[in-house]
C-alpha cells in the first residue's frame, strides 16, 4: 500500500523538485510593444509560450484601449530552463531592446513602453544586476537606463482585446509593416550589429 501511494505522488514530487519534464519557469520582461517582445521571444529554444500583458503598475485590470497608467507593456515567457538558462532569456532580451532610452523603446513613446526586468526573487535579482553590469561594461561611453524591478502582478491582454495575442503571427503583413516602420530593427542593428535579434 506504501508503495503504491509514492507512486502515485511520484509524479507530484518530480514537479516540484524540477525532475523530468513538468519543470517550467516564467520571466517577465517589457521591452516596448509586446507584439514585438512576443514574436522575438517565441523564436528562442526552450521557450514554450509567451503572453502579452501588462505588469508593474497598481492598477488592477488595465486594459489596452482603457485604463493603463503606470503599467508598462510587457511579455510573460515560458521556459524551460534545462534548454535555456534565466542569463541566457537575459542576454537574449538585451538584443531585442535598447537599453539607453527611457523614454519609450523605438517609435513607441511614452512610460508604458519603457523597457525593464521584472524579478521574482533574489537569484533572478542577481543574475539580473550582473546582467546589466556587462551590458554597462560593454557600452561604456552610454548608460544603461533599463531597471531591474521587483515583479507585480502580471495582467494579460483578454477578453476583446485578446486580438493582441499572437498578433505577429496572426497578423503577418501587418505587423511587419508595423516593424518596419518603427525602426526596431533599423536601431537593434545599429547597437548589435549582426547579433542584433539572436
Amino acid at each position: 500500500m506504501q508503495s503504491l501511494r509514492i507512486l502515485t505522488l511520484l509524479p507530484l514530487l518530480l514537479a516540484a523538485t524540477g525532475s523530468g519534464n513538468a519543470m517550467a519557469a516564467k520571466a517577465v520582461l517589457a521591452g516596448g510593444c509586446f507584439w514585438c517582445m512576443e514574436a522575438d521571444f517565441e523564436k528562442l529554444p526552450g521557450v514554450t509560450d509567451v503572453v502579452s500583458g501588462f505588469t508593474g503598475g497598481t492598477l488592477r485590470d488595465p486594459t489596452y484601449n482603457g485604463n493603463h497608467e503606470g503599467h508598462l507593456e510587457a511579455v510573460e515567457i515560458t521556459y524551460d530552463p534545462q534548454k535555456v538558462s534565466y542569463r541566457e532569456l537575459l542576454d537574449y532580451y538585451w538584443r531585442h531592446i535598447d537599453p539607453f532610452d527611457d523614454g519609450g523603446q523605438f517609435c513607441d513613446r511614452g512610460p508604458s513602453y519603457r523597457a525593464a526586468i521584472f524579478v521574482a526573487s533574489a537569484a533572478e535579482r542577481t543574475i539580473a544586476e550582473e546582467s546589466k553590469r556587462q551590458m554597462a561594461a560593454r557600452f561604456p561611453k552610454l548608460t544603461v537606463v533599463t531597471p531591474v524591478l521587483d515583479a507585480t502582478t502580471f495582467y494579460p491582454i483578454k477578453g476583446e482585446e485578446s486580438y493582441h495575442q499572437d498578433y505577429a503571427r496572426n497578423n503577418p503583413v501587418r505587423y511587419q509593416y508595423y516593424r518596419w516602420g518603427c525602426g526596431r530593427d533599423r536601431r537593434l542593428k545599429e547597437l548589435w550589429g549582426e547579433k542584433a535579434g539572436h
